[in-house]
């Protein structure tokens, strides 16, 4: 392989792209727009949500069970109603998530050693935000109900009581639950998918189209000098778009950087080696520019975005989607930057998904390569 030749075609490439300044500056922006849409816009966590209350004994009792929502960030309480028709209309406007109807008897019932009924009206169109709600009620009505069993067993004589089983829960790698830790390292994945494919897929069938593909057949060029040539300034602009990302990340997110950064730049680009095979691939095999574009947002982009396990765990698919998920390359660098961004982990762990990326990027590069047909040499 001539590197004289290889340059010369990676110096083409590069006043190519220079001179598409304006299509520059958007894979430029990319990542900047969606880190900022995604990383703010979609959250998975639970705060504030308003809350309607039809309080229909007002005593102290209820009172007391109430304070249990307002003392938390998860419930904001919204109004206090007085008939089922209000709640309906609340609910229906989407100005509460979550309604409680206490009884007439709410206090009579656990003054009596009974068990007192509340009810909870839930808006069930977001199945997930709904889940997030019953979990986050059950859990401050059972500890409403632990006190009221202590003071109970108190009145009756029992000097110290120790509950049978106490938890002491401790999250660790992600402490204060916060989404963004979750999903900023997975977009980066996406992101570096997104801008390599598409780059790359346009790459060849360009000059097909424009017809400067005979010509530079008709030069001395081996197939991998084109190659290598094409794809080494995609390959910079993929990365710093990966360093825009992760600068991002740092200092906008705050999104900690336990493990070493340089281990994940390194496999980072080698995932972009990856995503550049597979643009290329793309590219040799469409027959327009269209064509290459709907093709790499079918097979990069919306298969990194659903099946990586960069929004959505793997483990709750289905079957058949956690199988697939193993062919989609990203599922691998999902699992690298999480592990090196919250957990810290290094080589010894992560060699396996490295292993993958490696077997991709030969598979795609070959295959691309062996489709890219040079007549002569």
């Amino acid at each position: 392989m001539d590197l004289i030749r290889t340059w010369a075609v990676f110096r083409k490439e590069v006043i190519h792209i220079r001179r598409d300044l304006a299509s520059l500056i958007q894979v430029i922006l990319l990542p900047v727009m969606m880190l900022l849409l995604n990383g703010y816009a979609l959250t998975f966590d639970l705060k504030d949500v308003p809350l309607a209350v039809y309080d229909q004994e007002q005593s102290r009792v209820s009172q007391d069970f109430l304070q249990g929502f307002k003392g938390t960030a998860y419930f904001q309480i919204y109004r206090s109603v007085f008939s089922y028709e209000e709640i309906a209309d609340l609910i229906n406007s989407r100005k509460v998530k979550l309604a409680l109807v206490l009884p007439y008897d709410f206090s009579r019932s656990i003054k009596s050693g009974g068990s007192a009924r509340v009810q909870a009206i839930i808006d069930g169109t977001d199945a997930n935000t709904a889940n997030l709600i019953i979990g986050y009620l059950q859990g401050i009505v059972s500890a409403y109900s632990q006190n009221v069993i202590v003071e109970r067993l108190q009145l009756q004589g029992s000097a110290r009581l120790e509950l049978p089983v106490k938890s002491d829960s401790r999250v660790w790698y992600n402490e204060d639950l916060e989404s963004r830790n979750f999903i900023v390292p997975g977009l980066i994945a996406i992101i570096m998918t997104m801008v390599g494919a598409l780059l790359t897929a346009l790459c060849i069938i360009r000059e097909k189209e424009r017809g400067s593909m005979e010509g530079l057949m008709g030069t001395p060029l081996k197939k991998w000098e084109l190659i290598l040539g094409k794809l080494g300034p995609y390959f910079l602009v993929g990365m710093l778009d990966m360093f825009i990302a992760m600068a991002l990340g740092e200092f906008l997110f705050q999104v900690p950087l336990r493990g070493s950064a340089l281990l994940f730049i390194a496999l980072a680009g080698l995932f972009m080696l990856v995503v550049l095979g597979q643009g290329l691939l793309i590219s040799v095999a469409a027959r327009s520019q269209l064509e290459a574009y709907q093709m790499a947002m079918l097979t990069t982009f919306l298969p990194a975005f659903i099946l990586s396990g960069a929004m959505f765990a793997i483990r709750q698919m289905p079957l058949a989607l956690q199988v697939a998920s193993s062919f989609v390359p990203p599922t691998y660098l999902v699992t690298i930057s999480k592990g090196i961004y919250l957990k810290g982990i290094g080589l010894e762990i992560l060699w396996p998904n490295a292993c993958m990326l490696m077997a991709f990027a030969a598979f795609f590069l070959l295959v691309a390569g062996r489709k890219l047909v040079k007549k002569i040499r």
